[in-house]
Order: C-alpha cells, then structure tokens, then sequence
C-alpha cells in the first residue's frame, strides 16, 4: 500500500503533483533552485511515471487491491489514475473486502447510484458506527450490533430468550437501518414501532459514542393507544399476555415499558463495547452470556478473565444491579471440591464449605498487606444459610431460590440444590470455584459482595451459587457472531469496563 502511494508520487516525501503545480511563481522558482540531488525522490518519480505507463485494465487491479481510504490521495496524480478511479470494478471489490458486502451491486445502476457512492456516502460514512454498542436506558442497558446488512447499514438490538429458556437463541429486532437508495446521500429510517420505517437521526456524538433521534414518533403511537401499545409490547418482549403476570413484576414491567418508549420518542445515546480478548490459558472461552436473575428474568452477561480471576459484567441490568456492573467475581486461585452437587441436599453443608475458603482467602490478604476487600469479599459475614432481610430484595432471586423449594421451617436444613434438566457438572471432580456475588436493593442501595460458588459445566454453560440468598444463577453462551466487536488492544478492553461501570455507578 504505502509502496505504491510512493511510486506514485503521493507519499510523504513527494506530496501531491496537483498540490505541487499549484504553487505561485516565487514557490516555484525558490523550488527549482535548490538542488535536486536526492536519489530517492528520482526513484520516486521514475517509479510513477512507470506505473502512469502501464495499461488501464492493470492499473484497475492494482487499485482495486488497495484500502479504499488511500484512493482519493491517488486520483489526484494525474487525469489517468482519476479517471481510472471511476472504475466500478476498482469501488465493488473494496465493498466486499472492507465491508463484506456480498449483494450484487449491479443492481445498482437502475437507481443511478454507483459502487463508489455506496463505499463514500453509505460504508466508509458510518464506519465508526460498527460493531457492538449499549443503550443508556437506565440501569437497564441492552446489547446493539450494528453491522453491513446486504446494501443496507443495520441496528439489530439483542433480546435475551424468554425465562426460564436461558439455553434458547437471541431474540433479535432491527432499530434504525441507513441505507443509499439515490446519489446526494444516505437515508436513516427509524424502524421502532408497527407502522412500518420512518424518518431518523443517527449523530456521531465523538469517539466511541453516537445517538439516534426518530423524527416521526407518531410512528410508534397503535390506534388503540397505550394500553394496546403495551399488551403489544408484553407479547413480544415476554411471550406473555398481561393476565399471565398481572401478579408478578407487575410495577417493574410499567417502569421498564415507561424508559424504553420515553427514550425511543427521544433520543438514544449509545456507547460502545467489545468482546473479551481470549487466551490459551482461560478456563473457557470468554464471551457473552445469558444468565437467569430470578424475577429479573433473563439478563446478557459478558465473562471475561483478568489473571487469575475472571468477572461477569452486566451488559442487561434491572433495578437492584445496573448494567455494567460486576454481578460476579471468580478467584481461580481457589478450587472448592463440592459434594455430590447434582443430590446436594444440605445447603448448610456447602455453606461450610465456601466459608472456610473464604476466610483462607482473608487470612491470605492479611499476609500478603493486601486490603481484605480487596477480591470483592463484602462488609458482611453471613452465617450459613442466613436469611436475607425481608424488606429489601436483593440480586438475582429476590431473596428467593431458583429452581429449589423453600427449606421447611425450624429444620436446620438447608434448601436442595437441583441442577437443571439436562445439566450436568463437568468432570468426576464436581469442582467449583470460591467466588462473589453482588446483591443490593432496589435502586442499587446498599450493594456488597457475599460469598458463592462458580460451577463449570462445560463449555458453554456455567452456574453461580449466591450462598447468602441460597438461590443458583445459570449462564449459557450467546452463540450469534458479532461482526466488527474485538478490542483492538487489552488495554482498550479494561478501559471499556472501566468506562461502562463508572457510567454505571
């Protein structure tokens, strides 16, 4: 690439021709009294006369071979290369290259716009909003890819399955699409709501954030009002009509409907995200999760390894935790050998267990001059099998179990730990690991860490154990392939955590 810019006489030590003849008189003629003696600006320009001399079916793929960023710099070399440059085989193959536009762009030319207006005006326009991004919705969050979708740029915004089918796909939606359908410049359509696309918005805010505005909210208005909006939305986002959960989570579906249609018939800022880099030496790959939060329903979770521990960051928040903050901590430096976990019936028995490793990991940091809060280990020491305070509903379960049934009362017992159908715990070992769990009441009051359990089953799945609320969180991988969603550096990434849960806080 920057080989050929140079024989073409548009490298750094040339500049452009067309800049060059431009100067005035006196520029020139200081120019050409200095001495002209540097053997590399004459190897320079004997190499892009020679290339000026090749054939035009030669230079097409000679261009066509370069990122198409660096073209516009060689149209300006001469009146050849400018009007090879208007070369449609030169602008498809960059769209397929770059952009992976697999469309048949002759199409195009029905409608008059050219593969070079859809590389300026459409892809290399909206390149910067690529990739993976989270709503600020709240504490809510949410997860959008936006990606080269055919001839068109779409917003997909990712819904976690419906509770409790954590092992199920993504649900998915489009919300904005950009698109070039003439040649002055792109279209952007909302695509919220059922009355089909309208007139949008999208704005570049600055690096690593743009926004959406729809222009035409009447769009997102159904003729039989808001009631009717919302028994919509409860079909579609929950599987469910409103007689099903009148008597569950009923004040949180009102709020979280309130935020999305509020935030939709405004604005939308988005903020970007990247998948977690992977190392031979995680435990598994890292990635995006789907993970069951109680009454919160399904939430997307991004697991992701830092040394010798690994974290899970809320990418969906609700009420008690936000998204971007850290739901679960793994200390890999402590392996706790489980009983038989699949019949495990005393919880008192477990309870034991995690917190003897807990206060090894204390007693460790005591050593070692550390802080004790230091891995997340909280203010609070429950005893085992401690009840959570009743007026405040806490993390995943509410103070509930999932997937267990209450203890009975004044047993001493613990309540069973029942794997779900089809679950199984990885290798003979029924090995876990010491890990914490964040908890907090409704409108993140009092957050701490408290103790718990991190069961791997196998590649794709994992479970949490929150000791203190006796309830089991289980993960399950999102398999959709994000396009555009690797950090370009480690460092990036822990910035990008560090940005999501200070946003969070």
């Amino acid at each position: 690439m920057a080989v050929c810019a140079r024989l073409c006489g548009v490298g750094p030590s040339r500049g452009c021709r067309r800049r060059q003849q431009r100067r005035g008189p006196a520029e020139a003629a200081a120019a050409d009294s200095e001495p002209d003696t540097d053997p590399e600006e004459e190897r320079i320009e004997a190499g892009a006369a020679a290339l000026a001399g090749l054939p035009p079916e030669l230079l097409v793929e000679i261009f066509a071979s370069l990122p198409g960023t660096d073209l516009p710099s060689l149209a300006q070399v001469c009146t050849k290369f400018r009007r090879i440059l208007h070369t449609d085989t030169i602008w498809r193959r960059r769209c397929r290259e770059e952009y992976g536009v697999c469309e048949n762009l002759r199409k195009l030319e029905i409608t008059g716009v050219s593969c070079r207006d859809v590389y300026a005006k459409l892809l290399h326009r909206y390149r910067h909003i690529l990739g993976l991004w989270q709503p600020d919705i709240g504490p809510y969050g949410g997860l959008l890819n936006v990606v080269v979708d055919g001839l068109f740029i779409i917003g997909w915004m990712y819904l976690p399955p419906h509770d409790p089918h954590v092992d199920d796909p993504m649900r998915f939606k489009p919300l904005f699409r950009i698109h070039l359908m003439e040649r002055k410049s792109a279209t952007v359509e909302c695509m919220y709501g059922h009355r089909g696309p309208h007139n949008g918005h999208v704005q570049i805010v600055k690096k690593d954030e743009f926004s959406t505005k729809c222009n035409q909210t009447d769009h997102h208005r159904m003729s039989g009002g808001r009631q009717e909006e919302f028994r919509t939305w409860l079909r579609e986002e929950w599987g469910r009509t409103l007689e099903d959960i009148f008597h569950e989570h009923m004040q949180e579906l009102i709020l979280m409907k309130f935020i999305y249609t509020s935030q939709y018939d405004n604005c939308l800022t988005y903020r970007r995200i990247y998948l977690p880099p992977s190392h031979p030496d995680d435990l598994i790959r890292p990635g995006l999760f789907k993970g069951t939060y109680g009454s919160h329903g399904l939430e997307i979770v991004m697991l992701s390894f830092h040394g010798k521990h690994a974290r899970g960051t809320k990418i969906t928040g609700d009420p008690n935790i936000p998204a971007g903050q850290q739901t679960v901590e793994i200390d890999l430096r402590h392996r706790i050998h489980l009983p038989d976990i699949e019949s495990l019936r005393d919880f008192n028995e477990l309870s034991r267990i995690v917190l003897e490793v807990r206060e090894q990991v204390r007693r460790e940091q005591q050593q070692e001059g550390g802080p004790e809060d230091a891995a997340g280990l909280g203010r609070q020491s429950p005893q085992p099998c401690a009840e959570p305070p009743a007026e405040q509903a806490k993390g995943p379960g509410d103070g509930g179990a999932e997937a267990a049934a209450e203890p009975p009362a004044q047993s001493g017992q613990g309540q069973p730990f029942v794997l779900p159908v089809g679950v199984r715990c990885r290798g003979a070992g029924k090995t876990g690991f010491y890990g914490t769990g964040l908890i907090a009441g409704h409108g993140f009051t009092s957050p701490e860490r408290t103790p718990g359990v991190f069961v791997l089953f196998d590649e794709d799945r994992f479970g949490f154990i929150w000791l203190e609320l006796k309830s089991f969180s289980l993960y399950s991988r999102v398999q959709a392939a994000f396009r555009n969603a690797d950090a370009p550096s480690p460092h990036a990434f822990e910035e990008m955590l560090k940005n999501i849960q200070s946003l969070a806080s």
